[in-house]
């Protein structure tokens, strides 16, 4: 088992990739803090992950919410005893919407949930782990890599995701704490559920490059990536970004 007597909290567990990271994690060994703000998918988490060596425990988290999320982790520390793995997963959509149709309600909310939340994990966790290292996986997206494939809440919060990536895998690099991020490309999830009242201008603007997507991906091709990074197998990578998306952004 790859990941054995290993610790991982991993927000937005409750469907999509954060079910997928969390029950292959399980499967290798992992005892794993899943945390959501939605108890039914976690519970249905848990029922799918049992028989596997590693045991899934729920943490209701408003990832958005600082306390919340310090709370998470203080917890994660208080069950197990400690805390080696933080996928940084939740994360939500902004109906297409660019700059000028952008309110104030939509960019904080967005910006809430995709970024400050990562910041509020990455800050905890090199608290906890700068005694004996551990690992940050942060999911950005190839929106956080290009202008198009999004709204600007969401583009501009995936950027900030990979900048925060960057600097905070150099600065403890030297600590032994590795910080990574994924950009996914098209996933089937259900992400799409967080959209309403979809900017007709931003969908026509971002069909451009909906269409040069090769296929969507599934969520255990997203999990085994995190997997990569979440062992020794990536022992030399840090402060990146691995793009998985079935060639979207070569085009």
């Amino acid at each position: 088992m790859k990941l054995e007597n290993q610790v991982a909290v991993v927000t937005g567990a409750g469907s999509g990739m954060g079910k997928a990271i969390s029950l292959l994690f399980a499967q290798e060994g992992a005892n794993i803090v899943a945390a959501d703000i939605q108890p039914d998918g976690v519970q249905a988490l848990i029922d799918e992950g049992k028989g596997a060596p590693g045991k899934i425990v729920f943490k209701e988290t408003d990832v958005s919410d600082q306390q919340q999320v310090e709370d998470m982790i203080d917890f994660a520390v208080g069950q197990f005893g400690a805390m080696d793995i933080l996928v940084n997963n939740a994360g939500i959509m902004d109906n297409m919407m660019p700059v000028a149709e952008l309110d104030n309600a939509l960019w904080e909310r967005v910006l809430g949930v995709n970024l400050y939340s990562v910041m509020y994990g990455c800050r905890k966790a090199v608290q906890v782990m700068c005694q004996k290292g551990g690992r940050i996986i942060n999911i950005a997206s190839v929106g956080g890599l290009n202008g198009a494939r999004a709204g600007a809440a969401y583009t501009a919060s995936k950027y900030g995701v990979v900048g925060l990536t960057k600097n905070t895998g150099f600065m403890y690099a030297n600590q032994g704490i590795r910080c990574n991020a994924i950009a996914p490309g098209g996933v089937e999830t259900n992400i799409g559920l967080s959209m309403q009242n979809l900017s007709e201008f931003g969908l026509e603007r971002t069909s451009v490059c909906t269409k040069a997507m090769p296929r969507q991906g599934h969520p255990e091709e997203i999990a085994h990536a995190a997997l990569f990074l979440a062992t020794d197998e990536s022992s030399f990578v840090n402060g990146t970004v691995l793009t998985v998306d079935g060639g979207w952004t070569a085009f």
